[in-house]
C-alpha cells in the first residue's frame, strides 16, 4: 500500500466510526489505527531513501560536470602547447587559450548551477511529501486521540451520574 492510501485508510475508519449516542465522538479499532501507523513508519523510508538518492546524484552530476570542465581545460592547453612555435601562432594561442578557458568555466558554472536547481527541486519536492504525510498523520491521531478523550470523559461522568443515582 501508499502512504497516501494508508492515510485515506485511517480517514476512512474515522468518518466510519461508531458514534457514541448523543455526541459526536466516535469509537474506533486501536488496533487498527495502530497497524496503520505501523504500515506508515514502514512506507516512510522509501522516501527518504529516495532523497539520498537525489542528494547522490546530485553529487555523481557535478563530479562528472568538473570532469568534462577539467577535460576541457586540458584540451585547451594541449592546443597551446602544440601552438607554441610560432609568434603569430604563439600570440592567438594565449588568446584562444584565455578564451576557451572561460568558455570552459562558464559552462561549468552553468551545468553545476543547473544540476544544484535540479536536485534542489527534487529535494523540495520530496520535503514537501514528507511534511504533508507528517501533518496529515498528526493531525488524524491528534483527532482521534481527542474523541477518545472525549469519549471516556462522557463515559466517566455518566458513571457518576449513576452512582449519585444510586445514593
Amino acid at each position: 500500500m501508499e502512504i497516501f492510501t494508508l492515510l485515506e485508510t485511517l480517514e476512512e475508519l474515522l468518518e466510519n466510526s461508531k458514534r457514541l449516542p448523543f455526541t459526536s465522538k466516535g469509537i474506533v479499532d486501536k488496533e487498527e489505527m495502530l497497524d496503520i501507523i505501523k504500515e506508515i513508519r514502514l512506507k516512510l523510508p522509501d522516501e527518504l531513501k529516495q532523497a539520498k538518492w537525489v542528494k547522490e546524484e546530485r553529487q555523481r552530476i557535478l563530479v562528472e560536470a568538473q570532469k568534462e570542465a577539467d577535460g576541457i581545460v586540458k584540451e585547451a592547453e594541449n592546443r597551446i602547447i602544440a601552438m607554441v612555435d610560432e609568434h603569430e601562432i604563439t600570440r592567438k594561442a594565449y588568446d584562444q587559450k584565455t578564451e576557451i578557458i572561460e568558455t570552459a568555466n562558464e559552462m561549468s558554472r552553468e551545468i553545476s548551477k543547473g544540476t544544484k536547481e535540479y536536485a534542489d527541486s527534487l529535494l523540495a519536492n520530496t520535503e514537501e511529501v514528507l511534511n504533508e504525510t507528517l501533518n496529515k498523520l498528526g493531525t488524524n491521531m491528534s483527532e482521534a486521540l481527542n474523541l477518545m478523550q472525549i469519549s471516556l470523559e462522557d463515559t466517566i461522568k455518566t458513571i457518576q451520574n449513576s452512582r449519585k443515582e444510586l445514593k
